[in-house]
């Protein structure tokens, strides 16, 4: 079942964030204000969280947002499953949900932004099975040898 984000997940969130090998202090950082932007701030339409749970276990979550000055742009900033609970089909049912809560916001693209190192070369491998496009690559971004693959799916087009 995906739900939006209450108060009682942060906690798990955090956890499941700091257990994922690939993030950095930094990463866990950045996703931990976004959550608390969702939680402390009802009123902000900007970021969007809702969790996957399984038998009352929060099992990952994703993060969506309209971008700024843009009229039908979102971006995925986040999708995260547990690091038990990986390969088993989550990953896929929050993308679908983000994908519709778009679609059901009158979003034209969704865009999901990553790094080009190894260790992500699973998550690029997922946006492409889910019929995602590189749609930009920028060499060097986030340092060099790191590049930023921007991902996106515009749904005028389907």
């Amino acid at each position: 079942m995906i739900l939006k984000i209450k108060q009682s997940d942060k906690n798990i969130l955090e956890g499941m964030l700091i257990n994922i090998p690939s993030f950095t202090q930094d990463d866990v950082s950045v996703a931990m204000e976004l959550i608390n932007v969702t939680l402390n701030f009802k009123e902000q339409t900007d970021y969007n969280i809702f969790v996957y749970e399984e038998n009352n276990k929060v099992l990952g979550y994703y993060c969506t947002g309209r971008r700024p000055l843009t009229d039908a742009v979102y971006d995925l900033y986040w999708i995260v499953v547990n690091i038990n609970s990986q390969k088993k089909g989550i990953g896929k049912k929050l993308l679908e949900h983000a994908e519709n809560f778009v679609k059901d916001n009158k979003g034209r693209w969704l865009l999901i932004e990553t790094s080009s190192m190894d260790i992500y070369k699973e998550t690029r491998t997922f946006y492409l099975q889910n019929n995602f496009e590189i749609i930009s690559r920028i060499n060097d971004f986030y340092k060099l040898n790191d590049d930023l693959i921007i991902y996106g799916k515009n749904y005028n087009k389907i």
